[in-house]
């Protein structure tokens, strides 16, 4: 392995971490996740966020990272249940 790859993958988790930071900023209120499930949900945001920019012809940065923080924050939702209601239904 050579010191430029060691470069590159400390960048790709550093980007991760970010990218699941700023995913689990967009949603409301206090979630309850690990720093290891915001760095697995980030990097899997990151991953489908390139390949759909990727797809779309997308070549800004911004909008690339746009893309995935939105993925990251549905993933975020996804993994804290959030958008499942808590207590009693008031319907009957």
């Amino acid at each position: 392995m050579h010191e430029g790859e060691n470069h590159i993958e400390i960048n790709g988790i550093i980007s991760a971490i970010v990218i699941g930071a700023l995913g689990r900023l967009a949603i409301r209120g206090k979630q309850d996740i690990s720093v290891l499930m915001t760095l697995v949900i980030g990097i899997v945001a990151a991953l489908i966020g390139t390949f759909i920019a990727v797809r779309l012809g997308v070549s800004s940065f911004w909008i690339e990272l746009f893309i995935q923080v939105g993925l990251a924050a549905i993933g975020v939702t996804l993994y804290t249940g959030g958008g499942r209601s808590q207590g009693r239904s008031r319907r009957r």
